[in-house]
């Protein structure tokens, strides 16, 4: 075995014969990531995962033979060895559906794609894959690349420890909250569904949640949620007055401004245009500092960055208190991470603590002169 670096190994699996072609060529040049193999439907998938054992997966959804859904919870049962899982997904409001379905099957995270627009090129979907690579594997153990696929031994542990503060219970004590803010990306779909499953329908306060995610996504997460919740969850494509007992995703490619009048009002808008992310997490938190402070509560959860920290100091400076999702618990732990380093949370939770703590919060009844 010749070694060129250290690094991760990916499967690319796809039954077009130029995605197989494509995205093993977007990256060919990227140090620390080599592609391993291809598969064309979901069993040649299964054969190549227990072949060359790769780290991570890239997954088709529509395949002939086994489609991805079919294969996915195959290769979540796969024993140690099984790897992370991306899925590829046209961007249409079946494939959100199904990449929503994927990601409550197991799958970390999705990429959306077009293949009249990806080639060796495509600069912007080169980039948005290698940044989902490197997130979901930062904590995975790298192992040797070698010039040509090899039968590899058995693979080392999925995650690396890393600073946790879940408690056995929580409670948000006396403290009561008449808005609930919560920021969610890389993983987050599932835990958004795993939280919001534990409020009940006569929740006082109404919940507004940024999710990184395209407008079909967006408002194929919100149908979902409306349909598995006690609460009524809405897609926030337009401003409106904030309602308790409802939560509210905002569309991808906007962002969520929270303002007062007679109450709580959720502006959606596209400023600030310079933003990393829409919706932001930044934005929203910070949005709500001066209308609400301490009448509200932040929780950040699992996904790539730092979204969520800088907004979160704005929110914490004005009494507002943040929670954040614990480290083992989350596909990518950057955006809690950062909240937690920031020194501006309360408490770092398992997804069924933070539902647990939200459906027992006491709701405030301060309004708007």
């Amino acid at each position: 075995m010749t070694t060129r670096d250290f690094g991760h190994r990916v499967l690319v699996v796809d039954d077009s014969a130029f995605m197989r072609k494509a995205i093993p060529m977007l990256l060919a040049k990227e140090p620390g990531l080599e592609v391993v193999g291809v598969a064309r439907d979901g069993q040649d998938a299964l054969d190549k995962i227990r072949d060359l054992q790769p780290d991570v997966v890239t997954l088709d959804i529509e395949m002939p033979v086994m489609d991805g859904l079919t294969a996915l919870p195959k290769i979540m049962a796969l024993p140690s060895s099984r790897p992370l899982v991306i899925v590829c997904s046209t961007l249409t409001t079946d494939g959100s559906q199904a990449a929503l379905k994927a990601m409550r099957l197991g799958a970390v995270d999705f990429i959306t794609k077009d293949p009249q627009a990806i080639g060796a090129s495509n600069e912007s979907f080169r980039l948005d894959l290698i940044a989902k690579l490197r997130a979901v594997l930062e904590h995975r153990p790298r192992r040797a690349l070698t010039a040509s696929p090899v039968r590899p031994g058995p693979t080392p542990a999925k995650t690396a420890t890393l600073p946790t503060q879940a408690p056995s219970h929580f409670t948000l004590g006396t403290r009561a909250f008449g808005l609930v803010l919560i920021g969610s990306s890389t993983g987050g779909p599932p835990i958004l569904e795993t939280v919001l499953n534990a409020i009940p329908a006569d929740f006082g306060a109404p919940l507004v949640i940024a999710q990184h995610m395209p407008a079909l996504f967006t408002a194929s997460l919100a149908a979902r949620l409306n349909e598995q919740c006690k609460i009524a969850v809405e897609h926030a494509d337009t401003s409106r007055p904030l309602r308790a007992g409802v939560a509210y995703v905002i569309k991808g490619g906007m962002q969520g401004v929270i303002r007062r009048g007679s109450g709580y009002q959720l502006d959606i808008t596209d400023q600030p245009p310079d933003a990393l992310y829409k919706p932001s997490v930044d934005v929203l938190l910070a949005s709500a500092a001066a209308p609400a402070g301490r009448d509200a509560l932040g929780v950040i959860l699992t996904g790539m960055g730092a979204d969520g920290s800088l907004g979160g100091r704005r929110l914490h400076s004005t009494g507002g208190m943040l929670i954040a999702q614990a480290a083992e618990s989350c596909a990518v732990y950057g955006m809690p991470r950062a909240a937690f380093d920031a020194g501006i949370t309360s408490a770092m939770l398992l997804p069924a603590q933070i539902g647990q703590a939200l459906a027992t919060m006491q709701a405030s009844k301060l309004r708007a002169a």
